[in-house]
């Protein structure tokens, strides 16, 4: 993607970042809706002309999208899509890789936070290694005229029982629906997305007022090179914390605040 659709693209994954690192939100159920999504805007081509035509308010778009998908789908994934058609896009094609690629983000988020995220990083691996090892087998998988329900049927015996069910979505859909690109083109990428989201880690930030920017960024990047791997601020602001911040990561607590130094202080003295 260039220009416009990059930009937006980054947009919706820190949106859908946002959604997924709350627990309240389902990411497989959230993976499902936004795969079915993309399905009907790759279907109907009018429809996708619609919500990235440039000369239709961003506000109108949005509207349009909670009147087709509001009765379908959760609030969060009807959200989540108006959002992404109030932004601008290169070429309306681009909003429906953006999507596809959303629909896997979520469900390799769901199988993250199973602890299975490395085990279908692995088998997403060997699936394309037997795949580029059978020609038989690849032929079968991308067989236009084979239908839907025997390719289906095919990836069940498969993978039914010897891989995880968020591999077996994603390979599912990408064999079912691949949209013009190639088996091991659509499997690289899948495996690209899941070494991302391995490398991942998410930081909770507490301070007293809200952050900058810039002081965002820094963290950002003083915390990355700390841990070594990209990191993910979700913010909260707390009035309680009289000044500096707190930064949660997983089980690791970086404490910076004045009232908790106090705290500190006070129990160093009472002992």
């Amino acid at each position: 993607m260039n220009g416009a659709s990059r930009d937006a693209l980054a947009a919706a994954r820190e949106r859908l970042d946002a959604l997924t690192d709350s627990t309240s939100v389902d990411a497989g159920r959230l993976g499902d809706e936004l795969a079915s999504v993309t399905a009907l805007l790759d279907r109907e081509v009018s429809l996708r002309r619609v919500l990235t035509d440039p000369a239709q308010s961003g506000e109108a778009k949005a509207e349009l999208v909670q009147r087709l998908l509001g009765a379908q789908v959760s609030g969060e994934t009807a959200d989540l899509v108006a959002g992404m058609v109030r932004a601008r896009w290169s070429r309306s094609r681009d909003l429906v890789d953006a999507l596809e690629e959303l629909a896997d983000t979520a469900d390799l988020t769901a199988a993250q936070r199973a602890g299975a995220l490395d085990a279908v990083e692995d088998e997403l691996f060997r699936f394309g290694r037997i795949v580029s090892s059978s020609t038989e087998l690849r032929a079968a998988l991308t067989d236009r005229k084979a239908t839907t329900a025997a390719k289906t049927e095919l990836l069940r015996g498969l993978l039914g029982g010897r891989a995880d069910a968020v591999t077996g979505r994603l390979v599912t859909r990408l064999v079912t629906a691949p949209r013009g690109r190639s088996l091991e083109a659509g499997l690289e990428h899948l495996s690209r997305l899941a070494a991302e989201r391995r490398n991942r880690m998410v930081a909770v930030v507490t301070s007293a007022v809200p952050l900058s920017d810039r002081q965002k960024q820094r963290l950002g990047r003083a915390l990355a090179g700390l841990y070594g791997r990209q990191m993910h601020l979700n913010l909260d602001v707390d009035p309680e914390v009289v000044g500096g911040m707190r930064v949660q990561i997983g089980d690791d607590v970086i404490n910076g605040s004045i009232a908790d130094r106090i705290e500190d202080a006070a129990r160093r003295l009472a002992g």
